[in-house]
């Protein structure tokens, strides 16, 4: 994994020499092979420590009031999404001092603090709105008639230019624009929230690898309909991936998108309009 490839896309672009048993019965290999997801064993570690705490409980075992409370849920959420995405971006953060403020406000702080919870709450919000880093993104622009590059302008917010992208929507929404012509893949992070990703102005040489981990949230991709989509890495827990496209008929087998990741009563749409 090089660091100019984070998501190891060259892994699936490797080809592998056609075996003689595969000519023989007429059968066609696949141009990448499997690859495990970091996404599906610490989403399964996690739902395995939920299990067991609250089977223990069952059995008899007496746990502090607050382990089971809608606090600490949102403090294991953000720590599971801090493994997830190398603890980078502000998402797994804010899940767990939300979560922490509202434990300590409810279970470990006396009446007379409390009052002070609020405002200090939203200080802190506001020093986190001044002072994390602005991203933004340049790209070439044309002149509509003749073609020709006209400048650089600078874009901000859902126009991206890069191969990778990395969003994190809790209890809101992120929508973003790729115009990458060399696509490559990227993590999507959707807790309570939703995202919308186009791609039909972006490009793919051979594949790309995108994780989406979506709880309580949902996901619409925008895909050309002749990229080849395949899913069967995704994993759906009382939720779906629907391919929605229009026109399905022309896929060209050397663009492939891979979905890997989780999702939990939530879904992925995928569309070309």
């Amino acid at each position: 994994m090089s660091e100019n490839n984070p998501y190891n896309t060259e892994f699936y672009n490797k080809e592998e020499k056609p075996k003689a048993s595969a000519q023989d019965t007429g059968s066609v290999q696949p141009p990448f092979r499997q690859r495990n997801s970091q996404g599906h064993i610490w989403m399964g570690l996690m739902m395995v420590l939920i299990g067991l705490v609250y089977l223990l409980k069952k059995m008899g075992f007496v746990f502090p009031e607050f382990v089971f409370t809608w606090q600490m849920f949102l403090i294991v959420l953000g720590i599971f999404i801090g493994f997830r995405k190398n603890f980078q971006g502000p998402g797994w953060l804010i899940l767990i001092l939300v979560g922490s403020l509202f434990l300590v406000n409810e279970y470990f702080l006396f009446n007379a603090l409390r009052q002070y919870i609020l405002p200090i709450a939203l200080i802190g919000a506001g020093l986190f709105f001044i002072l994390r880093p602005k991203k933004s993104y340049e790209f070439i622009t044309k002149d509509p008639e003749t073609g020709a590059p006209n400048g650089k302008k600078l874009y901000t917010g859902n126009v991206s230019n890069e191969d990778f992208i990395d969003t994190t929507s809790i209890f809101g929404g992120t929508k973003k624009k790729v115009l990458s012509k060399n696509f490559k893949g990227g993590d999507m992070v959707n807790i309570f929230g939703g995202s919308e990703i186009d791609l039909l102005q972006a490009d793919i040489n051979g594949t790309a690898v995108l994780d989406i981990t979506a709880m309580f949230g949902g996901a619409t991709l925008l895909i050309p309909s002749h990229w080849n989509v395949i899913s069967s890495d995704a994993t759906a827990i009382l939720g779906e991936i629907k391919d929605r496209r229009v026109s399905m008929g022309n896929i060209d087998p050397s663009k492939n998108l891979i979905l890997k990741g989780t999702v939990i009563l939530g879904g992925i749409d995928i569309k070309s309009f």
